[in-house]
């Protein structure tokens, strides 16, 4: 896989410097154990008010030198049908989600099956931020710094079984406290799936927060999916259940509109959503849209997935 470095930047070169949270203190505990970090990054991580700064995170290597989107932009400006289908709902209808305690439940083919308190399952994995570039169906796209554990680091642990070929995840269903889920725009719970090489993939990752805090409710809290290659509906937020299955699992968008959306949802310009082109994107921030890159600009890192594929076909 082809990585870039992060480049040597001040924070003020790329965004605005009270946004980008700390970062050199974030370069300075790069090289703190995850089991000593865990000290002081459990009682931050059970808050999950997306306010309180996350210590001990390293940078990654795996990471872009794009221009930042805002933090005002990233949480007020998103889609989260749990919470409403305008872009500002979430923001708005989110603000007293409780995200603690929080399990998520991890089945089907695996030989560790269990009930992970979200401290557990964070706990042994040091944190990173990753630079990823986040493109929406809709032709809008954004630059977001996540903070997360790779998703292959919580699927080794269970031990996938040798019949596994897909990764079913499952969003929590709470009406009482996601007044979206009372209105059938979707079959609830919302529910996602990947192919397990997908989910083995390096730049799959479990984000916990972004802009070094912790996770907006608005934004997926308290552990959501970043799959930077693919279309945001595949990143699926507030995650409670991990399944690993032989079968291929049939997602909430393809469940709902097949003719629009398909299982692997990959970014490809090529292929037009039936009601608009994705020829082209606009980056939130900026005026003047932009040519959208195949895989999202990461082809370099996963086309070989798909080698063989029909990407038309397999949209």
């Amino acid at each position: 896989m082809v990585i870039r470095r992060a480049p040597d930047l001040r924070s003020s070169e790329i965004t605005d410097e009270k946004l980008y949270l700390r970062r050199r203190e974030f370069m300075k505990t790069a090289a703190v154990p995850a089991v000593a970090a865990w000290a002081g990054l459990a009682p931050a991580l059970a808050l999950a008010s997306g306010q309180d700064a996350l210590p001990n995170v390293r940078k990654s290597v795996v990471t872009l030198d794009d221009a930042l989107t805002p933090w005002a932009d990233v949480t007020t400006y998103n889609n989260f049908y749990e919470f409403g289908t305008d872009k500002s709902d979430p923001a708005r209808n989110a603000k007293h989600f409780r995200t603690k305690p929080w399990t998520v439940r991890i089945d089907g083919l695996v030989n560790k099956p269990g009930d992970y308190h979200f401290e557990d399952l964070v706990a042994p994995h040091a944190l990173e931020e990753r630079v990823y570039r986040l493109r929406c169906v809709e032709a809008w796209s954004m630059v977001i710094p996540w903070v997360g554990i790779p998703l292959k680091d919580v699927l080794k642990r269970v031990e996938p079984q040798g019949g596994a070929k897909f990764v079913e995840f499952t969003t929590l269903h709470d009406p009482k406290q996601m007044p979206g889920q009372r209105i059938g725009v979707l079959d609830w719970p919302y529910v996602e799936g990947l192919r397990l090489d997908e989910a083995l993939h390096p730049l799959s990752i479990l984000a916990v927060g972004l802009y070094g805090k912790v996770l907006p409710n608005q934004n997926g809290a308290p552990i959501r999916l970043v799959v930077p290659w693919k279309y945001g509906f595949k990143s699926i937020k507030s995650i409670v259940g991990i399944r690993l299955a032989a079968k291929q699992p049939v997602s909430s968008w393809q469940a709902s509109a097949p003719q629009e959306y398909g299982f692997y949802s990959n970014v490809n310009p090529d292929v037009d959503h039936p009601r608009w082109s994705q020829a082209r994107e606009r980056r939130i921030g900026e005026f003047l849209k932009r040519k959208t890159l195949m895989f999202n600009g990461y082809a370099d890192q996963v086309a070989g997935l798909y080698a063989g594929m029909d990407l038309k076909k397999f949209y």
